[in-house]
């Protein structure tokens, strides 16, 4: 090495140079060092912890201050001095008594038999042996179940310490053996807080704003965050701004946000367009830009909920008169459908080559959502009934256009007078109108709204007229009753047939021997319940139903019922025509040289 050359040393990486040394330096997660402080002040250490928590927060790094502090021999109280030779060794992971484990790498059941082998010996120069085991969810079953006897009862001279980010994948028996620590993710203020105290360490200007973005984009990870700062110290020059993160990150700055969801609400979609354009021309990543507009809703949607505490995650804190001003513009279920709208794109991006497309497809269906929230009121004053379709309110008859219920099923258009004369209809534009309030036709409605399909079935019971119960009309009224049952109580129903001569308020449904099982389905309380209440709607005033079964039933065409009893039947006073057979019956019968039976004739 010639005189010239200097000796390069190798770099150590910030989240390893500022990581905690004592329980003082943990940021974040204040509750789990004062509970390890005070069990160690009082005596009463456990023989096995468990801590849990995301990555990056603080889990591994707890566990070696709790061995320092259990084996320093120049401890004051809880906090170790981190200057002697055992707390050299545990900062290193070099310690000879503190043992830490991968549990991803030695996750068999030989692996803790060796272990179980090296608890009883005792500790070298230590008061304890202590294993770290990290990422303890990965150990096998059977590996699990041979730590069980020495997890529970381990010599006087041991501790367990056990690390993972996912503690529903450790066995009950494990968890019941040791002292839970739950570690909660860091908040953005404590993130960034710690990362101006590294930028001052290494003597970098770094503006606040770019310090906020590293923080948001870290998700209350300590770690992530020193590695992202990391590479920005290395990426950047003297003087970090905003604008290096977001080269780095791929990210839109918090004005092109703005502007790209202010043309959503807008419905300006030709300005959408080219701001995402210009955003991508401006190197930011299509993914990024994806999970940003994510963020941004998730933001709205906090907004419009009223949680004023709950911190941004898209945005800076100085944008929040904006973000309140979008949020009151647009409406809180018009947030909920876009949110749905952009999770769901996110997810089909995943594995394709027209992200791009998706992306601007999800954009321009936020721009054309309408008035969810007009649609809601309209919804509530039906229900209120301030909207009675066939009705009037304050005089004035009340319609609901064509296009106002989904389905089908339809209110009929409503008289011109009330005289119930239908009004005659004229090609003549100019002529006279009643007049009539019409409700603004609602567009698609999202998953997450509620369902109008409630809603329309009340509207269009009560649109049908009433209909006289009395004594040969059953199966008339038999008929209209099926038509408002739900569908499902509606398959079980229509194997009954009016049987009897009803009463004046009853009316009575038989079902024949074979339809045994829908008369029980018919007769549980629900549904017995639901449809006495429809039959109630449909005569206008109250009457009782009741099912019996019918040993010999037959329906005839007409749909009156008749009973067969004793041999004699009771047929209807008029006969009924033959069935004519339809059109294309008698065309399949003609192609295929066949003939057209009776089917009464049938056996």
């Amino acid at each position: 090495m010639s005189d010239a050359e200097e000796p390069r040393h190798e770099y150590t990486v910030l989240a390893r140079r500022f990581r905690p040394q004592a329980f003082a330096d943990v940021v974040g997660q204040e509750h789990v060092a004062q509970a390890l402080r005070n069990s160690i002040i009082q005596g009463r250490v456990a023989h096995a912890f468990l801590f849990t928590g995301a990555r990056g927060v603080g889990k591994t790094s707890s566990a070696r201050i709790l061995a320092k502090s259990l084996n320093c021999p120049n401890a004051v109280g809880p906090d170790p001095c981190n200057h002697c030779e055992i707390c050299q060794g545990i900062s290193t992971g070099g310690d000879v008594d503190v043992l830490e484990i991968d549990g991803a790498s030695n996750r068999g059941i030989d692996d803790i038999r060796m272990l179980r082998q090296n608890v009883s010996v005792r500790s070298m120069r230590s008061k304890y042996k202590i294993y770290i085991i990290d990422e303890v969810h990965m150990l096998t079953k059977e590996a699990f179940n041979a730590l069980l006897k020495t997890l529970e009862e381990p010599p006087p001279n041991v501790k367990f310490i056990f690390c993972t980010t996912e503690p529903n994948k450790v066995p009950d028996t494990i968890l019941s053996r040791c002292q839970r620590f739950d570690f909660g993710t860091i908040a953005t203020s404590s993130i960034k807080m710690r990362l101006m105290q590294i930028a001052e360490a290494e003597g970098k200007i770094v503006d606040p704003d770019a310090l906020e973005l590293v923080a948001r984009r870290a998700a209350g990870s300590m770690r992530d965050s020193q590695s992202l700062f990391d590479q920005l110290l290395a990426f950047g020059e003297e003087h970090i701004r905003a604008a290096d993160v977001h080269r780095l990150l791929g990210t839109a700055p918090d004005e092109r946000l703005i502007g790209i969801m202010q043309a959503v609400i807008n419905r300006q979609q030709g300005d959408l367009l080219q701001q995402f354009q210009m955003a991508l021309e401006g190197g930011v990543q299509l993914g990024e830009l994806t999970d940003q507009l994510l963020s941004y809703t998730r933001d709205l949607l906090i907004v419009a909920s009223g949680a004023q505490d709950v911190p941004m995650q898209s945005i800076a804190d100085e944008n929040y008169p904006t973000l309140k001003q979008q949020a009151t513009a647009w409406g809180l279920r018009n947030i909920l459908a876009a949110l749905q709208i952009l999770a769901d794109t996110k997810g089909k991006m995943r594995g394709v080559n027209y992200g791009r497309a998706l992306a601007e497809l999800a954009l321009v269906r936020l721009s054309l959502l309408e008035d969810l929230n007009a649609l809601e009121q309209v919804i509530a004053a039906i229900r209120s009934g301030q909207f009675a379709v066939g009705g009037a309110v304050q005089g004035r008859p009340i319609a609901i256009s064509q296009g106002a219920l989904p389905g089908p099923s339809r209110p009929a258009p409503l008289p011109s007078s009330s005289t119930g004369a239908p009004v005659e209809k004229k090609n003549d534009m100019t002529s006279e109108q009643p007049a009539q309030a019409v409700v603004p036709t609602p567009v698609p409605i999202a998953e997450s709204t509620p369902s109008l399909q409630t809603v329309q079935s009340s509207v269009v019971e009560s649109a049908l007229p009433v209909v006289e119960l009395q004594a040969g009309k059953e199966a008339e009224f038999f008929s209209q009753l099926l038509e408002r049952i739900p569908v499902m109580l509606k398959g079980h129903l229509k194997n009954a047939v009016p049987s009897a001569t009803s009463g004046p308020n009853q009316l009575v449904l038989g079902f024949e021997k074979r339809y045994d099982l829908a008369r029980q389905y018919c007769e549980r309380r629900d549904n017995l319940d639901k449809v006495r209440e429809i039959a109630v709607k449909l005569a206008g005033r109250p009457i009782t139903v009741s099912f019996r079964q019918e040993n010999n039933l037959a329906v005839s065409k007409g749909g009156a019922a008749s009973e067969i009893a004793g041999g004699t039947t009771k047929k209807a006073a008029v006969d009924e025509p033959k069935i004519k057979p339809d059109p294309f019956v008698l065309r399949a019968a003609e192609v295929f040289h066949g003939r057209v039976g009776d089917p009464t004739a049938m056996g």
